[in-house]
């Protein structure tokens, strides 16, 4: 199963293989480079599809837990002072994701969507200190009467040049849903009370849509 939002591409890169082979096979009359070629398509063709695939999720919807957001490994676990929209101080969880991970973005909680907003930046590799504050990025606060108001921000990486956002200002949203995409290695930051209880640590890997990574209270 795909991702949506990798249809137009994987339909133009399966275009632009079988052009490839086509040429490969008619022009290519050196069978050791023929041979090469048409692997080298067949990995190129492999990898577009691997990123855009969305596999399915349980997710076991509860107020009182965080999930994961994305798949990918945690890169962050501490108290910093939020800017953008609390003002104050709260735990940030970031998780990095790979060019080989799933890239959906799930709701990490039940709610209204309180605050959406895209941020134009800059491409600084996902795991930069500033990458938060500097890079591409869409902030997203959600609420709700049991978990109070959890933000998280998609960070567009050095690879990602599109963050698919479909957080929009009041809207009911289900927790483990799907809350976009981004497309080609980047990160996910959340921005947590700090009385929530982390269950997570440095380098864990994490599974988006499932596993717990926080508890409130």
């Amino acid at each position: 199963m795909f991702h949506k939002e990798g249809y137009k591409i994987i339909l133009i890169t399966t275009i632009l293989v079988g052009i490839g082979y086509i040429i490969i096979e008619n022009f290519i009359s050196i069978n050791w480079l023929n041979k090469l070629l048409s692997i080298a398509l067949l990995i190129f063709y492999i990898i577009i599809i691997q990123f855009f695939r969305n596999p399915k999720r349980t997710t076991t919807i509860s107020d009182h837990h965080i999930i994961a957001p994305v798949d990918g490994k945690v890169v962050v676990i501490e108290e910093v002072f939020e800017k953008e929209y609390f003002n104050d101080k709260r735990i940030q969880v970031s998780i990095f994701m790979s060019p080989v991970n799933v890239h959906v973005t799930r709701y990490p909680i039940s709610g209204i969507i309180k605050f959406s907003k895209y941020h134009p930046g800059k491409y600084l590799v996902a795991w930069h200190p500033k990458a938060s504050e500097e890079n591409e990025r869409t902030t997203v606060v959600v609420e709700n009467k049991k978990s109070g108001e959890i933000l998280y921000r998609q960070i567009a990486g050095a690879l990602a040049k599109r963050i698919v956002n479909y957080a929009k200002p009041s809207m009911n949203i289900i927790q483990g849903e799907d809350a976009g995409f981004i497309k080609f290695g980047s990160r996910v930051d959340l921005f947590l009370p700090l009385n929530t209880k982390i269950k997570v640590n440095l380098n864990d890997k994490v599974k988006g849509g499932e596993q717990i990574i926080a508890t409130l209270g």
